[in-house]
């Protein structure tokens, strides 16, 4: 889950104002949390609430995405979702925006089997982001996650995220640096998951360290807090995270999301800087 917060807030700077460049301070003062830490926190919060189990973690979801997310309506959600945080009768939204994969990183490690983090994944998933397009795009970085938590070696976990999106054997992190804006040039399409989720993938797959996927994410452009945060959580499970820069990213933090987070790893391991990669 870390890693997902680490990249929303390495990207928080840069979104949608292109650095197109791997050089940049990765966790520099005028970066910021966004709603892709908020809800992070918020689903590892409701399965906490559960043990992890997919019982009544649909009811869990709502209750935690509404209560912390009402907290922080000005950190980037989209009109239509915070509607439907501040509802009292939250339905799904049909959506296949992003924020189906940007918080779905604590799914991968609370399951025990890769059945169990395709099921996780949509009974968080189903309550507002019920589109097909919103669903797999959570299901496929929650598996790439859990086979990266388990072992896969990278390319096996390109070969399974390659049955979801078969588009990411051509695309590689050169060329998207190169084309973001000629090819998803239309503002409608940038925040939705059939285009963010391919490119968080190619980002963690041409990674060599757990910086180096954060980095790929904010070099292509775009909405790049959202795809950092999308392969951060999943190079988390792969290479762990430096102690350094799990320490620093706390600071950035308000109690409403360390909670969650001292619950999740512990708080004597959290900040200790615990998971170093």
């Amino acid at each position: 889950m870390l890693g997902s917060i680490i990249g929303d807030v390495a990207g928080s700077r840069f979104e949608f104002r292109n650095r197109l460049s791997k050089d940049f301070e990765l966790l520099h003062e005028d970066c910021s949390f966004t709603d892709d830490s908020v809800m992070t926190c918020a689903v590892a919060d409701a399965l906490l609430a559960t043990g992890g189990s997919a019982e009544g973690l649909r009811k869990a979801a709502v209750e935690s995405m509404q209560r912390i997310g009402r907290q922080f309506p000005y950190c980037g959600f989209g009109g239509r979702f915070i509607g439907w945080m501040f509802t009292d009768d939250p339905q799904p939204l049909d959506s296949l925006g992003n924020g189906a994969a940007m918080r779905i990183s604590p799914v991968s490690d609370f399951a025990r089997t890769l059945e169990e983090a395709k099921e996780l994944s949509h009974e968080v998933t189903c309550v507002s982001h019920d589109h097909p397009e919103g669903l797999k795009a959570a299901e496929a970085a929650a598996v790439a996650g859990f086979m990266a938590k388990t072992g896969s070696a990278m390319e096996e976990i390109r070969a399974c995220m390659t049955g979801y999106y078969p588009e990411i054997a051509d695309m590689h992190v050169p060329d998207l640096m190169k084309n973001y804006m000629r090819e998803i040039g239309d503002s409608r399409y940038r925040e939705w998951a059939p285009y963010s989720v391919p490119q968080a993938l190619v980002c963690f797959l041409e990674s060599d360290s757990f910086e180096d996927a954060v980095r790929n994410c904010v070099a292509i452009g775009g909405d790049c807090d959202t795809t950092a945060a999308i392969a951060g959580g999943i190079a988390e499970l792969y290479y762990g995270i430096p102690g350094e820069l799990r320490l620093k990213v706390l600071t950035f933090l308000p109690p409403q999301l360390l909670d969650p987070l001292e619950r999740y790893y512990g708080k004597e391991a959290l900040y200790r800087g615990a998971g170093e990669g």
